[in-house]
């Protein structure tokens, strides 16, 4: 497990797979990405969710202080997941 800064993290009505770089670079595919909006709920493009499906990836999106706290949960049952959290600001 690794945490990394987002650096210049774009909107998320801009948001594109390109976006999380590496993020899906992993052994074992994760069975989905949490996406943490920032202080508010808010909908990323239907094209990036579509994408993301289509590689056999869920995507759950919430406001990234629910984000932080399914993060734990779920790697607390040993999820595979991987999650883009979008600053509170």
């Amino acid at each position: 497990m690794r945490a990394l800064a987002w650096q210049d993290a774009p909107p998320v009505d801009a948001l594109t797979v390109a976006h999380l770089g590496d993020l899906f670079d992993l052994d074992v595919q994760p069975e989905f990405l949490l996406v943490g909006t920032g202080a508010a709920l808010r909908q990323p493009p239907r094209a990036f969710v579509r994408e993301l499906e289509g590689r056999g990836i869920g995507v759950e999106v919430m406001d990234s202080r629910a984000a932080a706290r399914a993060w734990g949960v779920l790697r607390a049952e040993e999820r595979w997941i991987v999650a883009a959290l979008m600053p509170l600001v």
